[in-house]
């Protein structure tokens, strides 16, 4: 008899054992960039502080460098349920809605306390487009300032004509049409090769993708501009969110809140040592000239002006809330 409780009391306890297990969730969240970029090494730690808040009962799995999807692929992805979470430069979907490129607007935000503002007082509609597409917002991270990465010296903006220009938005593509230079589509997990094989010789980015693409190798100057500082959106898709119980909704929502200040403070620390590093590695790094700067400030007009007719009343209502801030 007590052999047989013994053995009743091992299977109830490997049932007990069993159902954390068995009533385990498990999520994907595809992101595009390499995984020692900051802003997937915080999408890990935003995934494990997910999984210690529900004891394991829901685990999100990170596939960083568009390993799962391409970036432009993975929005889509997330709206169809073929991943339950992404993370993505939202600016590179700016043909779908204009407000999605605002933080690509150039000149209009460009230091880490201006973007914060700017992010403040886009965000209700920037969520309330999602929302209507499927998705939840979670939170967003920025990059570094944007500065113009080139095989040659730029003294002006002239210089840049007949150059082969990565773009990656609405925003550089434009840039490139307005310079005289020839624009090829590239996204960030492509650019290493695009600049080894010569397709490109020239782009805009942040430091971090600098580094990342080791553009040192193919490149000579970083004129560091400074023309606007893009974010990285996460969200989630609305139907997978809503259908998990509340206290791990609360879970994500703290663990969100926690990943967007954690990733914040990082890109603030991190952008004097991406420039550092582009340094050590051999590349000269120089403000643009004044006559550089005033190039890109004409043109920053210009696309201020492109992306004001787009979103009319709407649109200078967003840039009038964040003048005011």
């Amino acid at each position: 008899m007590t052999l047989h409780l013994l053995r009743a009391g091992l299977i109830a306890g490997a049932v007990l054992a069993a159902g954390p297990a068995f009533s385990q969730t498990k999520w994907n969240l595809p992101a595009a960039y390499p995984s020692d970029n900051p802003h997937s090494e915080n999408l890990v730690a935003f995934a494990k502080d997910v999984e210690a808040a529900t004891s394991g009962k829901l685990l999100i799995t990170v596939h960083p460098n568009a390993s799962l999807f391409k970036a432009p692929d993975i929005k889509r992805a997330v709206v169809t349920g073929q991943a339950q979470m992404g993370e993505l430069l939202l600016s590179i979907h700016e043909n779908e809605d204009p407000v999605f490129g605002i933080d690509v607007v150039p000149f209009l935000a460009t230091s880490f306390a201006e973007s914060m503002k700017l992010y403040q007082a886009s965000k209700p509609a920037i969520a309330k487009k999602l929302d209507a597409q499927g998705i939840k917002l979670l939170f967003a991270v920025p990059w570094a300032p944007q500065g113009v990465y080139v095989n040659k010296p730029l003294a002006t903006i002239e210089d840049m004509k007949g150059l082969k220009w990565r773009a990656y938005n609405v925003g550089t593509a434009r840039i490139g049409e307005l310079v005289g230079a020839q624009s090829v589509t590239i996204q960030a997990a492509e650019l290493p090769q695009a600049l080894a094989t010569g397709v490109v010789n020239s782009f805009m980015s942040s430091g971090g993708t600098g580094y990342d693409s080791k553009a040192w190798e193919s490149l000579k100057y970083f004129y560091d501009v400074q023309a606007w500082i893009p974010k990285d959106y996460t969200f989630v898709n609305k139907a997978a969110f809503e259908a998990l119980d509340k206290p791990t909704q609360d879970a994500i929502l703290k663990a969100a809140a926690a990943a967007e200040t954690r990733g914040w403070k990082a890109w603030e620390d991190k952008a004097n040592w991406y420039i550092d590093q582009l340094k050590a590695k051999g590349m000269i790094v120089e403000p643009p000239s004044p006559a550089l700067k005033a190039g890109f400030q004409k043109i920053g007009e210009q696309l201020t002006a492109d992306w004001l007719k787009k979103t009319g009343a709407d649109g200078q209502a967003l840039i009038d809330a964040y003048r005011k801030m």
